[in-house]
């Protein structure tokens, strides 16, 4: 962790956020509204917006955004046509007013460019996937077919040395957990802390309405509906286990994921937070069948008093305690899902999974640990000790190491 020399005064800090993009509601802006909630003065710098999504959950907040936005509707609607322009999109921001950046990136927001006495503090939510180890995946699944292969192969190459440089400049960069943390290490080559990201209870998943086992009756997924994330082994495994499957999500492979779906299994396409957390209460256990970088889904459900049954690779392991508030599978195919789901029922019969554990075990993954763990970062005073921050230096997986 680097630390920059900034000029220290008594005058009020002048803060800044900055955010991909804000476009879409998921983890990654739950995290920039607790970041906002923080420094409610603070204003919102972003790649592009689209104003109703910004209306929605970040009312009366000034964002502004990179000449992209600039550019007509139907190309914005289009945004990831514009990749290529995205690195010098994010350069021009003008943060020179600022004397605290604090970027919510989970890819470009850390290549800010600030001053010399500016403090950047970069949450990182992931090293750019496609640019590393996802890129094989990328190129399978988003690769126009007009776009030669060999094309994008050397636009790919660019994009790591790019996205090694833009890690360099923060003075301070963050993980959103040890996995993270652990790709930080091995592609940047740099030290990062980790505070967890604030999970905050959806409406009605507080411990008083949590339902008993046997008023639960279907099997739950949310998530984008995209090929990275191993919805369609999902899919296939209910089909043939004959259980009740609600899927929350939408995306581009929504329509092949239907065609292949038995009658079991019911498509909700994306739901308000109200829904969510009855989905979540009513579920017998959410299946989480990709490896992510944190989890934040798998911790709502628990948060809800419902157990998951995870992949067991990624930052899941900081999450599930196997055989207490879980089961996970080591292979994202049908067949080993599907042992997966009869090892819970098993230890369900059996009186596994008390709502109360599962509620508790993830008590650490707070808003008041989120806050306490950047305002350290960002050296305010009155902060409690990183043990208590949501700030960790040790590991602590449950699921042993493959």
């Amino acid at each position: 962790m680097k630390e920059s020399q900034y000029h220290k005064t008594d005058r009020p800090k002048k803060v800044a956020l900055v955010h991909d993009f804000l476009v879409s509601f998921g983890g990654a802006e739950r995290v920039l509204q607790a970041l906002a909630s923080l420094y409610p003065d603070a204003p919102i710098y972003t790649l592009l917006q689209d104003e109703a999504i910004a209306r929605r959950f970040f009312p009366g907040r000034e964002i502004r955004t990179s000449f992209l936005q600039s550019f007509p509707a139907w190309l914005r609607r289009r945004y990831r046509a514009l990749l290529p322009l995205y690195p010098v999109a994010i350069e021009t921001l003008d943060l020179r007013e600022f004397d605290l950046v604090i970027s919510s990136s989970g890819a470009w927001s850390k290549g800010i460019i600030t001053r010399l006495h500016t403090k950047h503090i970069a949450y990182v939510h992931s090293p750019m996937r496609y640019a590393w180890e996802g890129r094989e995946a990328y190129l399978d699944e988003s690769l126009p077919w007009f776009v030669p292969r060999l094309l994008m192969r050397l636009w790919l190459s660019y994009m790591r040395l790019w996205d090694s440089e833009a890690a360099d400049r923060p003075d301070v960069l963050i993980a959103n957990s040890e996995y993270t943390r652990d790709r930080i290490m091995k592609y940047y080559r740099q030290e990062a802390s980790v505070v967890y990201p604030p999970v905050l209870p959806l409406p009605g998943s507080e411990a008083t309405a949590v339902l008993p086992r046997n008023e639960r009756k279907h099997f739950l997924v949310v998530s984008r509906l995209t090929r990275s994330k191993q919805i369609g082994p999902v899919i296939e495994a209910f089909s043939k286990l004959g259980f009740p499957l609600v899927v929350v999500g939408s995306g581009r492979e929504e329509s092949s994921l239907r065609r292949i779906a038995g009658e079991h299994v019911t498509f909700v396409g994306r739901v308000n937070d109200d829904r969510l957390g009855r989905y979540y209460r009513e579920a017998r256990a959410l299946i989480f069948p990709s490896e992510e970088d944190f989890g934040m889904v798998a911790v709502e459900a628990l948060a809800s008093g419902t157990p998951v049954i995870a992949y067991e690779y990624g930052g899941i392991r900081e999450i599930l305690q196997v055989g207490e508030t879980g089961e996970v599978f080591r292979s994202q195919t049908p067949e080993v899902i599907a042992e997966a789901v009869k090892r819970f029922i098993e230890k369900e019969t059996q009186g596994g999974y008390p709502p109360e554990t599962l509620i508790r075990s993830v008590q650490t993954f707070s808003r008041s640990g989120f806050e306490a763990g950047i305002r350290k970062a960002a050296g305010e005073t009155g902060n409690r000790a990183a043990a208590d921050s949501g700030v960790f230096s040790e590991r602590s997986s449950s699921i042993p190491q493959a």
